[in-house]
């Protein structure tokens, strides 16, 4: 992969993550945040849509990679979604 294919990767990623990001409702973090969800995204969405049998609806070629758009941001949605479960939010000090 070249550096430009690397590029173009990361902020497919980063796109995805602050999609998945807006879906859930989740506000913290940047550029970075939103880049290691997408990639979190695609691991999760990918591996849940082949445990259900599911197709891939929508894949983005970058050279010779393939990253799966649509599960891509539904997994990093429910991976979102579960982290604001987990986490505690503090109340503003009075």
């Amino acid at each position: 992969m070249t550096i430009m294919g690397l590029f173009i990767l990361l902020l497919v990623a980063g796109i995805c993550g602050a999609i998945a990001q807006t879906i859930a409702g989740y506000s913290r973090g940047g550029c970075v945040v939103s880049i290691v969800l997408g990639f979190i995204g695609a691991m999760l969405g990918t591996w849940l849509a082949g445990q259900l049998g599911l197709p891939e609806i929508f894949m983005v070629r970058i050279g010779t990679e393939a990253f799966p758009v649509t599960w891509s941001i539904i997994g990093a949605a429910f991976f979102v979604a579960v982290l604001n479960l987990v986490t505690f939010r503090r109340a503003p000090p009075r």
